[in-house]
């Protein structure tokens, strides 16, 4: 339901994808769909070269990558997805580094890495993965790491791959940057029109077409649970007067007044809606007619009590009100026009009055 608010609320961004982004389990899927293959082939030569660990390695990572796409299938879980991709891939760049696989070429997989983990994860999970990938690669190209791997890399080597490797992965952070800014940017402008599209500008309410939305979930919600829900339809009394007085600023005031005292004697659950010019609607879910009839009142006697200030004297308003309680198998159209009705009595009486449609029992 909306309970509007005179600015833009909060909105939670994570609901909202750019369009034409890869959603990030459906990348890892594909990663791993190319991945499977390339490590069979790899394990396949390994095996001819009569390398007793590195071929049962890529064969024993491709199975485990098969194993995580088949739990995220069951399981649904993306944490879960992600961080095994991650722990796999991290596994298998670190052997093909540390045992120079493929005559030692096969370390130029580690090119692969910053972009699929900025990627895949958040800023700072890549950072740390990077700093720390960065600092092992060190390690190994160090005279300790000679010691411990007898690592087969020429110094050139070891000096062309750091730099570019370490060049890569700032680069990969610009551009992620860059990428969750304009990700954010876009979804913010989203989220802006989205809501732009459901309020209206003047008051922060509802707009007529979300209200009408907002009661036709309640009516499919009354048609499958007979929970009633009640309307009331007001308008402002004499408005027109006050425009022609005192100006149609004066007027705004007016109408931002009464959307304020919507909110202060309406609840959280109720839809309230500017439904056209000085005509508000408000929705109230599981509510009677004399219920609303009560609350009606309650609104039209607190509107009464405000005023706007205008120079040296303040301007008074009055509304009055229709009540209509959805009733049997009516219509949302029948129930809205009963409160219309119900509304053109409360005018035709004297105004400042809030009036039950007919045949519904007063409070």
């Amino acid at each position: 339901m909306t309970h509007g608010s005179l600015n833009t609320p909060d909105t939670k961004l994570s609901q909202f994808r750019v369009k034409g982004e890869i959603p990030v389990p459906i990348l890892i899927n594909w990663l791993t769909a190319v991945a499977i293959p390339l490590l069979l082939f790899f394990a396949w030569r390994s095996s001819l070269q009569d390398d007793p660990v590195t071929s049962p390695l890529l064969l024993a990572i491709a199975a485990l990558l098969g194993v995580n796409t088949v739990l995220f299938w069951l399981t649904g879980s993306r944490l879960m997805q992600r961080r095994g991709f991650i722990a796999l891939i991290t596994v298998l760049f670190t052997y093909l580094a540390v045992h120079a696989v493929e005559d030692g070429s096969a370390i130029i997989w580690l090119f692969a890495y910053p972009p699929i983990i900025f990627y895949i994860s958040d800023a700072r999970v890549g950072v740390l993965a990077c700093a720390g990938g960065f600092a092992a690669l060190i390690l190994l190209f160090s005279p300790l790491g000679d010691a411990l791997f007898g690592s087969p890399y020429t110094s050139g080597f070891r000096l062309t791959m750091l730099a570019a490797l370490g060049f890569e992965m700032v680069t990969c952070y610009i551009l992620d940057q860059s990428r969750r800014r304009s990700k954010l940017g876009l979804l913010k402008l989203a989220a802006d029109f989205e809501y732009a599209a459901k309020h209206d500008s003047l008051t922060g309410l509802a707009n007529r077409r979300e209200a009408l939305a907002q009661l036709d979930a309640e009516y499919q919600r009354y048609l499958r649970s007979a929970r009633s829900f009640s309307v009331l339809l007001m308008d402002i009394d004499l408005f027109k007067a006050v425009n022609d007085t005192h100006g149609h600023h004066v007027g705004d005031e007016l109408i931002i007044l009464v959307a304020r005292t919507l909110r202060n004697e309406c609840r959280k659950v109720d839809t309230l809606a500017r439904w056209g010019g000085e005509e508000f609607l408000v929705l109230l879910p599981e509510t009677e007619s004399s219920e609303a009839l009560k609350m009606a009142n309650r609104i039209r006697e607190a509107i009464a009590r405000s005023a706007v200030p205008v120079n040296e004297h303040r301007v008074k308003a009055t509304i009055s009100v229709g009540v209509a309680g959805m009733r049997g198998s009516e219509s949302i159209d029948r129930l809205l026009q009963r409160a219309d009705e119900a509304l053109y009595r409360a005018k035709t009486l004297g105004r400042d009055q809030a009036c039950a449609a007919e045949g519904e029992h007063a409070a």
